[in-house]
């Protein structure tokens, strides 16, 4: 059976906050953020929302630890993974093997 490959990502809302979350499929689950009753609550009212950057990182246990170590990082650093100055694979730099990122 293959694993299902996840992704982390973070949303620009309108009022310029940043959100980070996983999802097997970023575009479907943004749809959920705006539209949908199971969107995340801090999302709501603060569209729209605008995709900022998405990575695919593997199975959802690795999914999760980029996912919280990305929301441990300050504005400033999730800005720079978001323009490319930082890569997710700096973030968890034992996990390199196993990340399907560069």
């Amino acid at each position: 059976m293959a694993e299902t490959e996840y992704s982390v990502y973070i949303i620009r809302c309108a009022d310029d906050t940043l959100y980070t979350g996983i999802a097997v499929d970023v575009e479907r689950r943004i749809g959920e953020h705006e539209s949908s009753p199971r969107g995340a609550k801090y999302l709501k009212g603060r569209g729209p929302l605008k995709l900022m950057f998405s990575q695919a990182v593997g199975d959802r246990a690795l999914a999760s630890r980029f996912e919280y170590r990305v929301k441990k990082l300050s504005r400033l650093e999730k800005q720079a993974l978001i323009d490319g100055r930082q890569t997710l694979v700096a973030l968890i730099p034992n996990q390199n093997s196993e990340a399907g990122c560069a």
